[in-house]
């Protein structure tokens, strides 16, 4: 046996052996190295040049794929935009109730004015302003494109733009404002279209018709009836040079935000009509020396809220409407401005010491119509819209809803509960004084705000009355079934509280809350007009005891700075925990009331409450709103067991003092229903 027999066939040595002795048998290297090296880069080079023959030939197909996209997704529809884009936006004009206009949302347009009933010289203002040479290049300026590239490049900064006249209509008018790639492609190819299909002057017509001009207006007859209460056919020299110093900056250059500044815009439109040979210095002096005046349009930001309310509601209930559209509202402008000035006097005075930054009112007549909405402090720095948007928690405004269950289950403000100890499980609510109560009527454990007693009574009615209540007052939640909610712990809207407290001084008629009167188009056709329709959501003798217990929260419990001099008034205060929100939702007769004000970022204040923070606005607003009107009777509110009809803050004395003491010492009728004074078919005070 060999040495090699003892080896594994299967070991590594074995085969590295076998080689070696093969490799021994060869010819050297030399003899097969037939020019390798040449062969070898021959090869690589071919390689290279299929690699960039396959990514020549990749792009080519990329961008003809592209360009074919490009057309087919710009071009179909462009002609029928030329057609119907000024008649498929949606334009809004809001009026207030009085007929006076709020606002405008969406686009204000014009029907086209042609050419040539426009006045010469805007024509010229707008060619020396924009585009010089619009009649002699071909949708591109190469020379206007180096000129403003030189400006701005000596300015160091962007002050002129090289744009024609035909690109801005490609994209002011067909496309968005993003910056990419695509959308530039876009706008050459729109471009090439419109030069190629359109003459110079119906471009230039689509232009003058169409751009953007500020404040809402689209074109320049729209811009001159907006500013100068005339059609265009009729603006002097010096309006002519404002409105073509518009389409630059419109919001920086409107007269309607700066006059001034338009103004010297306007100067600067001149002497490029000067520079351009349009016109002679002499025949620009007079409007250098009598500039244009502008109408005055109302600047009071805080109905923007409303306005922007209006305009969804719009949406909502039109969603396939175009063209332009007057929507007369509910808004009052007395009250809209009262509402606005409490708000921010109470931020003004107390706002600061007590940490509060924002605050809300809505105010509702009976029927449902807002009278007032205030959003916010400032629409300009946040156009949030606390009043209909922000969910807050609200307090012990929530309870009368508990108390209004409690009277359909069937407890009077007369029936007695005690104050004590509650305890549910983890949860021990407490009152917000040390103070024990001991047995007191309902109405006294709601106008005190008792927070042991309100639980109670939500414990016995249940949450099924509870829930149901709210929803029937417009609650719409969802609320969770949790007795907490008795306190306020569920979060609402101001708008779904005061609504649900308008049911109560209406009778038991709780009508859903709107803005919309009717909604007309152009040609004055009546596309939509409101009808009221509210629902009984409780009996009259339940609204009239809810009234009763929610007057004597101001005639003697947590809402008494909310009283008013001369009127009776009813209504709830609420502070959430940590004292994050302070609420005052009440009415009189004519109207309900609602104020909020807290954080956006949900933290405390600095002690202010329903009491004094909210309860002090509500009154402001109250005082102001109906100043001049004579007090309406508020049923339910003094019953004639307890006082004479008289305000609850007005003091008796003399005639009244003696007629008081009259009623204390007549004899009282006793029995009546659940033990109510009176006989069953008397007709209490006030019903």
């Amino acid at each position: 046996m060999s040495d090699d027999d003892h080896i594994d066939p299967h070991y590594p040595m074995r085969s590295q052996l076998r080689h070696a002795q093969m490799s021994r048998d060869l010819p050297p290297p030399e003899e097969f190295e037939t020019e390798p090296k040449p062969k070898r880069a021959s090869h690589r080079q071919a390689g290279g040049f299929a690699r960039a023959l396959t990514f020549v030939s990749f792009g080519i197909t990329a961008f003809i794929v592209g360009f074919i996209a490009l057309v087919f997704i710009t071009l179909p529809d462009l002609k029928r935009t030329l057609e119907t884009a000024q008649t498929e936006s949606l334009s809004i004009t809001v009026l207030a109730s009085n007929g006076d206009e709020l606002g405008i949302r969406g686009r204000r347009t014009a029907p086209t004015v042609p050419l040539g009933e426009m006045p010469p010289y805007l024509i010229k203002a707008v060619l020396a302003t924009e585009d010089r040479r619009f009649y002699e290049h071909n949708g591109f300026d190469p020379r206007g494109i180096a000129r403003a590239m030189w400006t701005n490049l000596k300015s160091f900064g962007f002050v002129e733009g090289g744009s024609t006249i035909t690109q801005q209509v490609a994209k002011n008018l067909y496309l968005d404002n993003s910056r990419t790639i695509w959308r530039k492609a876009q706008e050459a190819l729109i471009t090439m279209w419109l030069e190629n299909n359109l003459t110079k002057d119906e471009i230039l017509t689509l232009y003058l018709n169409r751009i953007y001009m500020g404040a809402g207006n689209y074109g320049m007859d729209a811009a001159a009836r907006y500013y100068f209460g005339k059609s265009v056919r009729d603006v002097s020299l010096a309006e002519a040079a404002i409105l073509a110093g518009l389409p630059k900056a419109p919001s920086r250059f409107s007269p309607a935000n700066d006059l001034e500044r338009a103004r010297a815009r306007a100067n600067q439109v001149l002497d490029r009509l000067v520079d351009a040979g349009s016109l002679r210095e002499k025949d620009v002096v007079g409007a250098r020396e009598n500039p244009a005046e502008v109408l005055t349009h109302s600047t009071e930001a805080g109905r923007e809220y409303f306005i922007d309310w209006v305009a969804e509601e719009v949406r909502t209930l039109l969603p396939d409407a175009t063209g332009r559209v007057t929507v007369r509202t509910t808004l009052d402008p007395r009250r809209q401005t009262a509402a606005e000035k409490a708000v921010e006097k109470a931020l003004a005075d107390m706002g600061k010491d007590r940490n509060v930054t924002q605050g809300a009112l809505i105010a509702l007549a009976p029927d449902g119509a807002v009278r007032a909405m205030v959003g916010g402090r400032s629409y300009v720095e946040s156009q949030f819209n606390r009043a209909i948007q922000a969910k807050r928690q609200p307090g012990s405004a929530f309870k009368p809803i508990v108390y209004l269950a409690a009277l359909k289950s069937g407890y009077t403000p007369d029936s007695p509960v005690t104050d004590e100890p509650v305890s549910m499980g983890d949860w021990s609510p407490r009152n917000a004084s040390s103070r024990n109560w001991g047995t007191v009527s309902l109405a006294t454990a709601l106008a005190n705000s008792i927070n042991t007693i309100t639980v109670q009574v939500g414990d016995r009615v249940g949450m099924d009355r509870i829930l149901s209540t709210a929803q029937d007052l417009g609650i719409e939640g969802p609320l969770p079934r949790n007795l907490s909610i008795a306190l306020g712990s569920a979060e609402v809207t101001l708008l779904e509280l005061t609504s649900a407290y308008s049911a109560f001084g209406n009778a038991g008629r709780r009508a859903a809350p709107y803005g919309i009167a009717s909604i007309e188009a152009e040609n004055g056709e009546t596309l939509y007009a409101h009808q009221a329709t509210p629902e009984q959501v409780m009996t009259r003798n339940q609204a009239q005891d809810m009234t009763y217990m929610l007057h004597q929260v101001i005639a003697e419990g947590t809402g008494r700075n909310a009283a008013l001099s001369g009127r009776l008034a009813a209504g709830k205060t609420g502070t959430s925990q940590d004292n994050r929100d302070a609420w005052f939702i009440g009415y009189t007769g004519n109207e309900a009331a609602g104020v909020w004000f807290g954080n956006d970022d949900n933290s405390p204040t600095e002690g202010a409450a329903g009491g004094n923070f909210a309860a002090l606005a509500w009154r402001n607003y109250m005082t102001a709103a109906e100043q001049g009107m004579p007090a309406a009777p508020l049923p339910g509110a003094v019953r004639y067991r307890d006082a004479p009809l008289v305000s609850a803050t007005a003091p008796r004395s003399g005639f009244f003092a003696e007629l008081a003491d009259l009623f204390d010492a007549a004899p009282k009728l006793e029995g009546g229903p659940s033990g109510r004074a009176g006989a069953p078919d008397f007709r209490m005070g006030g019903r």
